[in-house]
Protein backbone atom coordinates (compact mmCIF):
# COMPACT_ATOMS: atom_id res chain seq x y z
CA UNK A 1 0.00 0.00 0.00
CA UNK A 2 2.85 2.37 0.85
CA UNK A 3 4.42 1.79 -2.26
CA UNK A 4 1.27 2.28 -4.59
CA UNK A 5 0.92 5.40 -2.72
CA UNK A 6 4.39 6.69 -2.90
CA UNK A 7 4.07 5.94 -6.73
CA UNK A 8 0.75 7.81 -6.99
CA UNK A 9 2.42 10.85 -5.71
CA UNK A 10 5.71 10.89 -7.81
CA UNK A 11 3.36 10.51 -10.92
CA UNK A 12 1.13 13.43 -9.75
CA UNK A 13 4.19 15.15 -9.08
CA UNK A 14 5.36 15.74 -12.80
CA UNK A 15 7.19 12.19 -13.16
CA UNK A 16 8.05 12.36 -17.12
CA UNK A 17 7.87 15.93 -17.67
CA UNK A 18 10.92 17.67 -19.02
CA UNK A 19 11.08 21.50 -17.83
CA UNK A 20 12.94 23.68 -19.55
CA UNK A 21 14.79 25.48 -17.11
CA UNK A 22 15.19 28.67 -19.34
CA UNK A 23 12.29 31.34 -18.38
CA UNK A 24 10.41 31.72 -21.31
CA UNK A 25 9.62 35.80 -21.78
CA UNK A 26 8.79 36.05 -25.62
CA UNK A 27 7.14 34.09 -28.35
CA UNK A 28 8.15 30.48 -28.70
CA UNK A 29 6.93 26.58 -29.95
CA UNK A 30 6.93 24.28 -27.50
CA UNK A 31 7.44 20.16 -27.62
CA UNK A 32 5.35 17.62 -26.58
CA UNK A 33 6.28 16.12 -22.76
CA UNK A 34 8.04 19.07 -22.28
CA UNK A 35 6.86 21.65 -19.26
CA UNK A 36 7.36 25.65 -19.54
CA UNK A 37 7.67 28.50 -17.06
CA UNK A 38 6.45 31.59 -18.79
CA UNK A 39 6.67 35.50 -17.48
CA UNK A 40 4.20 37.41 -19.26
CA UNK A 41 5.20 40.68 -17.13
CA UNK A 42 6.75 42.50 -20.02
CA UNK A 43 3.80 41.35 -22.33
CA UNK A 44 1.76 39.07 -24.14
CA UNK A 45 3.68 35.62 -24.92
CA UNK A 46 2.32 33.74 -28.06
CA UNK A 47 2.95 29.75 -27.13
CA UNK A 48 2.92 27.68 -31.21
CA UNK A 49 1.94 24.14 -30.22
CA UNK A 50 3.18 21.20 -32.09
CA UNK A 51 1.30 18.90 -34.03
CA UNK A 52 -0.27 16.28 -32.05
CA UNK A 53 -0.45 12.65 -31.01
CA UNK A 54 -3.00 11.36 -28.82
CA UNK A 55 -2.02 11.52 -25.64
CA UNK A 56 0.81 14.43 -25.96
CA UNK A 57 1.07 16.68 -22.80
CA UNK A 58 2.47 20.11 -22.60
CA UNK A 59 2.54 21.95 -19.72
CA UNK A 60 2.31 25.91 -18.98
CA UNK A 61 3.16 27.60 -15.26
CA UNK A 62 2.40 30.95 -14.82
CA UNK A 63 6.09 32.04 -13.54
CA UNK A 64 5.28 35.33 -12.17
CA UNK A 65 1.16 35.54 -12.00
CA UNK A 66 0.45 37.90 -14.65
CA UNK A 67 -1.39 35.91 -17.19
CA UNK A 68 -4.59 37.48 -16.13
CA UNK A 69 -2.61 41.00 -17.07
CA UNK A 70 -0.64 40.05 -20.19
CA UNK A 71 -2.24 36.40 -21.42
CA UNK A 72 -0.80 33.68 -22.79
CA UNK A 73 -1.98 33.17 -26.85
CA UNK A 74 -2.08 29.40 -27.86
CA UNK A 75 -1.83 29.19 -31.59
CA UNK A 76 -2.49 25.47 -33.20
CA UNK A 77 -0.49 23.79 -35.93
CA UNK A 78 -1.91 23.99 -39.27
CA UNK A 79 -5.62 22.88 -39.14
CA UNK A 80 -5.50 21.24 -36.05
CA UNK A 81 -8.28 22.62 -33.19
CA UNK A 82 -8.05 23.86 -29.93
CA UNK A 83 -11.03 22.72 -27.49
CA UNK A 84 -12.50 20.91 -30.16
CA UNK A 85 -12.51 24.48 -32.48
CA UNK A 86 -10.57 25.74 -35.08
CA UNK A 87 -9.64 28.98 -33.10
CA UNK A 88 -6.51 30.20 -31.28
CA UNK A 89 -6.68 29.40 -27.76
CA UNK A 90 -5.43 31.70 -24.81
CA UNK A 91 -4.78 31.40 -20.75
CA UNK A 92 -5.52 34.29 -18.67
CA UNK A 93 -5.90 33.16 -15.30
CA UNK A 94 -3.28 34.26 -12.70
CA UNK A 95 -1.28 31.43 -11.29
CA UNK A 96 -2.21 29.27 -14.10
CA UNK A 97 -0.51 25.55 -14.36
CA UNK A 98 -2.36 24.45 -17.67
CA UNK A 99 -1.97 20.66 -18.92
CA UNK A 100 -2.19 20.71 -22.47
CA UNK A 101 -3.42 17.27 -23.04
CA UNK A 102 -3.89 16.22 -27.36
CA UNK A 103 -6.95 14.06 -27.44
CA UNK A 104 -7.56 13.48 -31.43
CA UNK A 105 -8.19 15.34 -34.26
CA UNK A 106 -11.70 16.17 -33.16
CA UNK A 107 -10.82 18.10 -30.06
CA UNK A 108 -7.34 18.63 -30.31
CA UNK A 109 -5.23 20.40 -27.49
CA UNK A 110 -7.61 20.37 -24.27
CA UNK A 111 -6.98 22.05 -20.94
CA UNK A 112 -9.23 23.40 -18.24
CA UNK A 113 -7.51 26.58 -17.78
CA UNK A 114 -7.77 27.55 -21.94
CA UNK A 115 -10.40 29.64 -23.70
CA UNK A 116 -11.09 30.10 -26.95
CA UNK A 117 -10.64 33.44 -28.65
CA UNK A 118 -13.18 34.29 -30.82
CA UNK A 119 -13.16 35.52 -34.64
CA UNK A 120 -14.16 38.89 -34.72
CA UNK A 121 -15.51 41.23 -37.59
CA UNK A 122 -14.47 44.32 -38.13
CA UNK A 123 -17.40 46.39 -38.93
CA UNK A 124 -18.73 49.84 -40.17
CA UNK A 125 -22.10 51.44 -39.47
CA UNK A 126 -24.32 53.65 -40.34
CA UNK A 127 -27.74 54.41 -37.78
CA UNK A 128 -30.64 56.78 -38.58
CA UNK A 129 -33.41 57.23 -36.27
CA UNK A 130 -36.86 57.40 -37.64
CA UNK A 131 -38.01 60.74 -38.84
CA UNK A 132 -40.23 63.09 -36.97
CA UNK A 133 -43.96 63.96 -38.26
CA UNK A 134 -44.50 67.06 -39.09
CA UNK A 135 -47.07 69.24 -36.73
CA UNK A 136 -49.70 71.39 -38.24
CA UNK A 137 -46.89 74.68 -37.79
CA UNK A 138 -43.27 72.97 -38.16
CA UNK A 139 -41.36 70.59 -39.68
CA UNK A 140 -40.61 67.05 -38.42
CA UNK A 141 -36.82 66.69 -37.34
CA UNK A 142 -34.83 64.01 -38.64
CA UNK A 143 -34.07 60.78 -37.23
CA UNK A 144 -30.52 60.49 -35.22
CA UNK A 145 -27.76 60.19 -37.63
CA UNK A 146 -24.97 57.65 -36.06
CA UNK A 147 -21.91 56.30 -38.07
CA UNK A 148 -18.01 54.47 -37.75
CA UNK A 149 -18.00 54.46 -41.17
CA UNK A 150 -14.44 55.57 -42.53
CA UNK A 151 -13.65 55.68 -38.71
CA UNK A 152 -12.24 53.05 -36.07
CA UNK A 153 -14.43 49.92 -37.08
CA UNK A 154 -16.42 48.05 -34.37
CA UNK A 155 -15.37 44.52 -33.57
CA UNK A 156 -17.71 41.91 -33.12
CA UNK A 157 -17.57 38.31 -32.62
CA UNK A 158 -18.93 36.01 -34.71
CA UNK A 159 -21.38 33.71 -33.84
CA UNK A 160 -22.85 36.05 -31.37
CA UNK A 161 -26.41 37.71 -31.06
CA UNK A 162 -26.43 41.66 -31.71
CA UNK A 163 -29.47 43.59 -31.81
CA UNK A 164 -30.64 45.59 -34.78
CA UNK A 165 -34.05 47.75 -34.63
CA UNK A 166 -35.07 49.89 -37.54
CA UNK A 167 -37.32 52.97 -36.18
CA UNK A 168 -40.59 53.87 -37.82
CA UNK A 169 -41.42 57.74 -38.34
CA UNK A 170 -43.92 59.89 -36.77
CA UNK A 171 -47.25 60.57 -37.46
CA UNK A 172 -48.17 63.60 -39.03
CA UNK A 173 -50.78 66.25 -37.18
CA UNK A 174 -54.21 65.00 -38.99
CA UNK A 175 -56.37 67.23 -37.06
CA UNK A 176 -57.19 71.42 -37.48
CA UNK A 177 -59.50 71.58 -34.20
CA UNK A 178 -56.55 69.78 -32.08
CA UNK A 179 -53.42 69.84 -34.40
CA UNK A 180 -51.16 69.32 -31.62
CA UNK A 181 -51.28 65.21 -32.37
CA UNK A 182 -47.96 64.70 -34.43
CA UNK A 183 -45.50 62.16 -33.04
CA UNK A 184 -41.96 61.60 -32.84
CA UNK A 185 -40.10 59.41 -34.86
CA UNK A 186 -38.97 55.78 -32.95
CA UNK A 187 -35.09 55.08 -32.19
CA UNK A 188 -33.14 52.89 -34.74
CA UNK A 189 -30.64 50.47 -32.53
CA UNK A 190 -26.95 48.40 -33.62
CA UNK A 191 -25.51 46.20 -30.57
CA UNK A 192 -25.02 49.58 -28.43
CA UNK A 193 -25.25 52.09 -30.90
CA UNK A 194 -28.80 53.90 -30.74
CA UNK A 195 -30.06 56.86 -32.90
CA UNK A 196 -32.71 58.54 -31.16
CA UNK A 197 -36.14 59.10 -33.57
CA UNK A 198 -36.48 62.97 -34.69
CA UNK A 199 -38.64 65.43 -32.64
CA UNK A 200 -42.30 66.62 -34.08
CA UNK A 201 -43.02 69.55 -35.35
CA UNK A 202 -44.71 72.41 -33.15
CA UNK A 203 -48.37 72.87 -33.03
CA UNK A 204 -50.25 76.88 -32.60
CA UNK A 205 -50.88 76.83 -28.77
CA UNK A 206 -49.12 75.26 -26.20
CA UNK A 207 -52.07 74.13 -24.36
CA UNK A 208 -53.15 70.89 -26.72
CA UNK A 209 -51.10 68.02 -26.04
CA UNK A 210 -48.27 67.68 -28.23
CA UNK A 211 -48.39 71.35 -29.21
CA UNK A 212 -44.43 72.29 -28.09
CA UNK A 213 -41.86 71.06 -30.70
CA UNK A 214 -40.19 67.99 -29.61
CA UNK A 215 -36.53 67.01 -29.04
CA UNK A 216 -34.98 64.28 -30.49
CA UNK A 217 -32.17 63.01 -32.59
CA UNK A 218 -32.93 66.89 -34.78
CA UNK A 219 -35.20 68.72 -33.05
CA UNK A 220 -39.07 69.53 -34.34
CA UNK A 221 -39.78 73.56 -35.99
CA UNK A 222 -41.42 75.12 -33.36
CA UNK A 223 -45.00 76.80 -34.01
CA UNK A 224 -46.46 79.84 -34.25
CA UNK A 225 -48.63 80.35 -31.24
CA UNK A 226 -48.67 81.66 -27.55
CA UNK A 227 -45.21 82.89 -26.44
CA UNK A 228 -41.93 83.07 -27.41
CA UNK A 229 -41.00 80.21 -25.60
CA UNK A 230 -43.67 77.98 -26.75
CA UNK A 231 -42.69 79.01 -30.59
CA UNK A 232 -39.01 77.95 -30.28
CA UNK A 233 -37.66 74.72 -32.27
CA UNK A 234 -37.14 71.62 -29.88
CA UNK A 235 -33.12 70.63 -29.05
CA UNK A 236 -31.67 68.51 -31.55
CA UNK A 237 -29.04 65.48 -30.29
CA UNK A 238 -31.35 64.21 -27.14
CA UNK A 239 -30.16 62.35 -25.72
CA UNK A 240 -26.40 63.77 -26.10
CA UNK A 241 -23.94 61.08 -27.81
CA UNK A 242 -20.28 62.47 -29.32
CA UNK A 243 -20.38 63.29 -32.59
CA UNK A 244 -23.73 64.59 -32.06
CA UNK A 245 -26.24 62.98 -34.08
CA UNK A 246 -28.38 66.16 -34.96
CA UNK A 247 -29.62 69.87 -34.91
CA UNK A 248 -32.06 72.15 -33.37
CA UNK A 249 -35.08 72.75 -35.14
CA UNK A 250 -36.35 76.44 -35.90
CA UNK A 251 -38.41 78.71 -33.79
CA UNK A 252 -41.86 79.46 -35.68
CA UNK A 253 -42.92 83.38 -35.57
CA UNK A 254 -46.10 85.51 -35.17
CA UNK A 255 -46.50 88.79 -36.38
CA UNK A 256 -49.71 89.32 -37.77
CA UNK A 257 -51.12 88.95 -40.64
CA UNK A 258 -48.11 86.77 -40.96
CA UNK A 259 -47.70 83.74 -39.72
CA UNK A 260 -44.50 81.13 -40.39
CA UNK A 261 -43.59 77.86 -38.64
CA UNK A 262 -39.53 76.50 -37.75
CA UNK A 263 -37.85 73.81 -39.97
CA UNK A 264 -37.48 70.55 -38.26
CA UNK A 265 -33.45 70.05 -37.72
CA UNK A 266 -31.15 68.05 -40.04
CA UNK A 267 -27.89 65.77 -39.12
CA UNK A 268 -25.55 67.98 -39.76
CA UNK A 269 -27.17 71.80 -40.06
CA UNK A 270 -30.16 73.69 -37.53
CA UNK A 271 -33.60 74.24 -39.30
CA UNK A 272 -34.23 77.59 -40.20
CA UNK A 273 -36.61 79.96 -38.53
CA UNK A 274 -39.72 81.00 -39.89
CA UNK A 275 -39.77 84.35 -41.21
CA UNK A 276 -42.54 86.73 -42.32
CA UNK A 277 -44.62 84.27 -44.11
CA UNK A 278 -42.20 82.31 -45.17
CA UNK A 279 -41.69 78.58 -43.05
CA UNK A 280 -38.64 77.65 -42.36
CA UNK A 281 -36.27 75.26 -44.72
CA UNK A 282 -35.47 72.03 -43.09
CA UNK A 283 -32.09 71.66 -41.61
CA UNK A 284 -29.64 69.82 -44.46
CA UNK A 285 -28.50 65.97 -43.52
CA UNK A 286 -25.26 64.50 -43.88
CA UNK A 287 -23.82 61.95 -46.76
CA UNK A 288 -22.11 58.58 -46.20
CA UNK A 289 -20.98 56.52 -48.99
CA UNK A 290 -21.13 53.30 -46.04
CA UNK A 291 -23.15 51.39 -49.02
CA UNK A 292 -20.49 52.59 -51.86
CA UNK A 293 -22.29 55.12 -53.28
CA UNK A 294 -22.52 58.46 -51.35
CA UNK A 295 -26.38 59.31 -49.98
CA UNK A 296 -27.59 62.11 -48.20
CA UNK A 297 -29.25 60.82 -44.85
CA UNK A 298 -31.22 62.76 -42.21
CA UNK A 299 -32.55 65.65 -43.49
CA UNK A 300 -35.15 68.14 -41.53
CA UNK A 301 -39.17 68.45 -42.83
CA UNK A 302 -40.22 72.61 -43.25
CA UNK A 303 -42.41 74.67 -41.89
CA UNK A 304 -45.53 75.97 -42.54
CA UNK A 305 -45.50 79.86 -44.20
CA UNK A 306 -49.00 81.59 -43.69
CA UNK A 307 -50.62 84.96 -44.51
CA UNK A 308 -53.79 86.27 -43.57
CA UNK A 309 -56.27 86.85 -46.52
CA UNK A 310 -53.42 85.31 -48.97
CA UNK A 311 -50.71 82.59 -49.87
CA UNK A 312 -47.62 82.15 -47.88
CA UNK A 313 -44.54 80.38 -49.27
CA UNK A 314 -43.43 77.32 -48.18
CA UNK A 315 -40.87 76.12 -46.22
CA UNK A 316 -38.65 73.21 -48.27
CA UNK A 317 -37.36 69.74 -47.03
CA UNK A 318 -33.58 69.39 -45.74
CA UNK A 319 -31.55 67.27 -48.07
CA UNK A 320 -31.55 64.08 -47.39
CA UNK A 321 -35.32 63.21 -47.23
CA UNK A 322 -36.71 65.95 -45.61
CA UNK A 323 -40.27 66.38 -46.55
CA UNK A 324 -41.57 69.73 -47.93
CA UNK A 325 -44.00 72.10 -45.93
CA UNK A 326 -46.75 73.91 -46.81
CA UNK A 327 -48.44 77.23 -47.44
CA UNK A 328 -51.21 78.26 -46.44
CA UNK A 329 -53.93 80.87 -46.06
CA UNK A 330 -56.63 81.01 -43.58
CA UNK A 331 -58.99 78.90 -46.04
CA UNK A 332 -56.63 76.04 -45.79
CA UNK A 333 -53.66 75.07 -48.19
CA UNK A 334 -53.06 76.89 -51.35
CA UNK A 335 -52.84 75.32 -54.79
CA UNK A 336 -49.92 73.93 -55.66
CA UNK A 337 -48.51 73.64 -52.35
CA UNK A 338 -48.96 69.99 -51.33
CA UNK A 339 -46.73 69.06 -48.34
CA UNK A 340 -44.78 66.19 -48.14
CA UNK A 341 -43.76 63.41 -46.09
CA UNK A 342 -40.08 62.10 -44.87
CA UNK A 343 -38.27 59.80 -47.21
CA UNK A 344 -38.66 56.25 -45.86
CA UNK A 345 -35.03 54.59 -44.53
CA UNK A 346 -33.36 58.29 -45.08
CA UNK A 347 -35.13 59.07 -41.60
CA UNK A 348 -35.89 62.59 -42.76
CA UNK A 349 -38.17 64.46 -41.28
CA UNK A 350 -41.99 65.19 -42.35
CA UNK A 351 -42.86 68.53 -43.73
CA UNK A 352 -45.54 70.38 -42.12
CA UNK A 353 -48.49 68.90 -43.59
CA UNK A 354 -50.51 72.80 -42.40
CA UNK A 355 -54.53 72.47 -42.84
CA UNK A 356 -54.00 68.86 -44.80
CA UNK A 357 -55.84 66.15 -42.71
CA UNK A 358 -54.76 63.42 -44.49
CA UNK A 359 -51.57 61.99 -42.52
CA UNK A 360 -49.26 63.74 -45.53
CA UNK A 361 -46.33 64.67 -43.84
CA UNK A 362 -45.12 61.87 -41.73
CA UNK A 363 -41.46 60.92 -40.55
CA UNK A 364 -39.11 59.28 -43.03
CA UNK A 365 -38.52 56.02 -41.16
CA UNK A 366 -34.86 55.50 -40.13
CA UNK A 367 -31.96 52.62 -41.43
CA UNK A 368 -29.78 50.03 -40.10
CA UNK A 369 -26.48 49.67 -42.72
CA UNK A 370 -23.49 47.14 -41.89
CA UNK A 371 -20.14 46.64 -43.44
CA UNK A 372 -18.21 44.33 -42.97
CA UNK A 373 -15.35 41.61 -44.60
CA UNK A 374 -17.13 40.07 -47.48
CA UNK A 375 -15.75 36.66 -46.59
CA UNK A 376 -18.42 36.50 -43.21
CA UNK A 377 -21.79 35.71 -43.48
CA UNK A 378 -24.72 37.78 -41.94
CA UNK A 379 -27.58 36.20 -40.16
CA UNK A 380 -31.15 37.19 -38.46
CA UNK A 381 -32.07 33.69 -36.43
CA UNK A 382 -35.43 34.38 -35.70
CA UNK A 383 -36.23 36.76 -38.14
CA UNK A 384 -38.06 39.97 -37.19
CA UNK A 385 -35.88 42.23 -39.69
CA UNK A 386 -36.31 43.15 -43.24
CA UNK A 387 -33.04 43.11 -45.23
CA UNK A 388 -30.57 43.04 -48.90
CA UNK A 389 -27.19 42.02 -48.78
CA UNK A 390 -25.26 43.97 -51.60
CA UNK A 391 -21.07 43.97 -52.80
CA UNK A 392 -19.13 46.34 -52.49
CA UNK A 393 -15.12 46.22 -53.32
CA UNK A 394 -14.04 43.28 -51.17
CA UNK A 395 -16.73 44.06 -48.61
CA UNK A 396 -20.75 42.78 -47.85
CA UNK A 397 -23.17 45.65 -46.91
CA UNK A 398 -26.39 44.79 -45.40
CA UNK A 399 -28.84 47.24 -45.09
CA UNK A 400 -32.16 46.92 -42.70
CA UNK A 401 -35.29 48.79 -43.54
CA UNK A 402 -37.84 47.35 -41.19
CA UNK A 403 -38.15 45.31 -38.15
CA UNK A 404 -36.41 44.46 -34.97
CA UNK A 405 -34.14 41.43 -34.28
CA UNK A 406 -30.76 39.70 -33.39
CA UNK A 407 -28.15 39.66 -35.77
CA UNK A 408 -24.79 36.93 -36.05
CA UNK A 409 -21.94 36.95 -37.99
CA UNK A 410 -20.83 33.25 -39.56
Amino acid sequence: MALTKLTSNLIEGGVGTDWENTIQTSNFTAVAGKGYFVNTTSGEVTINLPAGNVGDEIIIQDYAGTFATNRVQLNANGSEKIQGQALQGQITTTNASATLVYQDTTQGWTAQDVSLIPITVATSYLVIGGGGGGGHVGGGGAGGYRTNYSGTSLDLDTATNYVVTVGAGGAASTSTSSPGNATSGTNSVFSTITSAGGGYGGAVVSTWVNGIAADGGSGGGGGWDGTVADQAGGDGNTPSTSPSQGSNGGNGLTSHPNYSGGGGGGASAVGTNGSGSTGGTGGAGSANSITGSSVTYAGGGGGQGMIWGGDGTAGSGGAGGGGNGSKSNTGGVASGSAPSSGTANLGGGGGCPGYTTTGVGAGGSGVVILRYIGTKTLTNPGGGLTFSTATSGSDSVTTFTAGTGNIQFN
